[in-house]
Formats: structure tokens, C-alpha cells, sequence
């Protein structure tokens, strides 16, 4: 019999290429198809250890082509999205914001849209045969925008993004929500605060703070390095989207966090601490952080209430910070050493 096939977007980037070696252990009789553009945040050599599995594919391409995906639907006839191509990085979306509006808004729109055309007949009208088909849309706390020194966010936290990767993210997920309520629509949403660990890209917080320390570099830290952040390890995170995934309630929102809220004078200072362990030299690393100008609408702080999740479908996660940061550190040395 043929497999069922899920299409997974973005699969090349941080959180896809730790998901999807998680999925194919799970799911020996499901074929993956994973598109990706490969732009500078996507890397195969994420998937080194699944480029050969029997159920693995992988597509180049851009979500943004209408044409290519209705061609891919055509042919592997999927049953399932799991969507995480976006950009995603703060940074960029300040000096370039065109690109974060084309892919996370227009992309997600394209993908979401051939799905319904291939699943759907009208509103609230499912083809015979995709009666469990679903869309699973890969978000960020990041919509909710910001916190003071109290509060969490729950999936009932209006949306307020500050930045245009998160007004991007915001838009995407109202989109989704759409489909929803006016198709009816399989989708699930999930929103993650900020994830670390193996294979993510060199630009982010945690590998600049470890790679730069180990190349003798100053320890870049935006402002007074007071900004706190729901810190989450990547297979907690992909663990939480596999059940969602799974089990979610169609049209549901899950919020995903780590409960690990740290600031980031504390990352570095915690990262450096283990360096100096694990990987000595005759001065501290500690010498080497350095306070830079803040980023432009530096939000201040995110935290992530996983109520919803822990309780209704049973997640929770397995990494405490300092469990998480050890093996993050541990894959990045043997990285930038070998």
C-alpha cells in the first residue's frame, strides 16, 4: 500500500531539522516531503542523518510559488502540513522587512490556500477521503509582544507585535485562524517561545555568545542585557508540536514554553561559566562579554504561561535550562573545534 505523505515546510532550518528526524521514528509508514528555498538560514547539512531514509524527500523551492505547490500536492497527494518555513530573524526584518511580508505572510496564505483546494469542496465541505487531513502552522510569542516584570502569556493575550518579523508571524497566524472559522478548516496553531540548542543558525543569541567566545571575540549583548526571554530546548519544542500535531483540537491555539525564563546577561554569563570548565583558557570567558547598543524596539520580555498544553494534552518539558544549555554547548563546541 502507498504511504501517507505530510509535506513539511522550512525543514532545513533550526526547528524543521530537528522535527523532522523526531517525526520519521514516530511514524514509520508516512512519507516526508520537505520544501525548502535554502536561503542562508537553511542548511542540509541539518539532515545529514535522514538525507537517505526510505520515507524522506527533499524539494527545493519556494513557498511563494503557487504553481510549485499545487504541482507537489498533485503528485504526492499529502494528508498533512506542517508548516515552519519563515524568516525569523529580529535583526533582519528591522533592515529588511520585504522579505518577512513575502514569506510569512503571502507564503503561508499560498501553502494554507492549495491544502483547502485539495482538501476541500466549500466551506465546511471535506473531499472524501481527506476527512483527517490537517495544517499545522508553526508560530512565535513573539505576536503577543512584550511584558513587564509580572505576567505570562496565554493563548487569550491579545496580539501587540513590535517588530515586523513578529507583525509578520501575527499576520500569518490571523490568516490560519481564518481558515478556520470561515472553511472549517483542520488547522492548529502553536506558539513557542525562544528555542536553543543543536543546528540552530550561527546569527542568534546563544551560538554568537559561544562561537564568539571561543574565537576570542568581545561577547556582543544588546543594551544593559536585562531582556528576559522563556528559553525552551528544540526537542522539547518538537515533542510539543508532534503532539499537537496529533492530538491538538482542530481550530485550537497551544502556547509552547520552556518555563525557563532567563535574562541575557545570564546566558552569557552561565555560558561562559561552562566554557571555562569544559573548554578552559587562562583568562575567563566572562572577560569577553561586552554591552553594544540596543536593537530598535527591544522588547523587554516574553514568558510563556504551557498551561493549556500540560494539562490538556499532557506535555511538558523535559529540559530544564540548565540541563539544555550543557548539551547546546557540548554540540557547538564539537561544531566550531572540529
Amino acid at each position: 500500500m502507498p504511504k501517507n505523505a505530510v509535506l513539511i515546510t522550512g525543514g532545513a532550518g533550526f526547528i524543521g531539522a530537528n522535527y523532522i528526524p523526531y517525526f520519521l521514528e514516530q511514524h514509520q509508514d508516512t512519507t516526508v516531503v520537505n520544501i525548502d528555498k535554502l536561503t542562508y538560514a537553511g542548511d542540509l547539512k541539518n539532515l545529514a542523518e535522514i538525507a537517505n531514509h526510505e520515507n524522506y524527500t527533499f524539494v527545493e523551492g519556494d513557498i511563494c510559488n503557487r504553481a510549485f505547490i499545487e504541482e507537489l500536492f498533485t503528485k504526492h497527494d499529502f494528508k498533512a502540513v506542517i508548516h515552519f518555513a519563515a524568516e525569523s530573524h529580529v535583526d533582519n526584518s528591522i533592515k529588511n522587512p520585504d522579505a518577512f511580508i513575502q514569506t510569512n505572510i503571502f507564503g503561508t496564505f499560498n501553502v494554507l490556500d492549495v491544502a483547502k483546494k485539495f482538501w476541500m469542496d466549500g466551506p465546511n465541505q471535506i473531499k472524501k477521503g481527506f476527512e483527517n487531513c490537517r495544517f499545522h502552522h508553526i508560530s512565535t510569542d513573539e505576536v503577543y509582544g512584550t511584558l513587564g516584570e509580572t505576567g505570562l502569556f496565554t493563548e487569550e493575550t491579545s496580539y501587540a507585535p513590535n517588530s515586523p518579523y513578529s507583525a509578520s508571524k501575527a499576520s500569518s497566524d490571523f490568516i490560519v485562524r481564518s481558515y478556520f472559522h470561515t472553511y472549517g478548516m483542520n488547522v492548529v496553531t502553536t506558539n513557542c517561545s525562544n528555542n536553543y540548542g543543536p543546528k540552530q543558525h550561527d546569527e542568534k543569541l546563544i551560538p554568537t555568545i559561544i562561537r564568539k567566545a571561543i574565537s576570542g571575540e568581545n561577547i556582543p549583548i544588546y543594551g544593559d542585557g536585562t531582556n528576559i526571554r522563556d528559553w525552551l530546548y528544540v526537542l522539547d519544542h518538537c515533542k510539543g508540536i508532534h503532539l499537537v500535531y496529533q492530538t491538538g483540537k482542530t481550530g485550537e491555539t497551544y502556547n509552547i514554553g520552556g518555563r525557563n525564563e532567563r535574562n541575557n546577561v545570564y546566558i552569557a554569563s552561565t555560558i561562559c561559566e561552562l566554557l571555562d570548565k569544559i573548554h578552559p583558557k587562562e583568562a575567563s570567558y566572562k572577560e569577553q562579554i561586552t554591552f553594544v547598543s540596543d536593537r530598535p524596539g527591544h522588547d523587554f520580555r516574553y514568558a510563556i504561561d504551557a498551561s493549556k498544553i500540560e494539562e490538556e494534552l499532557g506535555w511538558k518539558a523535559e529540559e530544564n535550562f540548565e540541563s539544555g544549555i550543557l548539551k547546546t554547548i557540548e554540540w557547538y563546541l564539537h561544531k566550531y573545534t572540529q
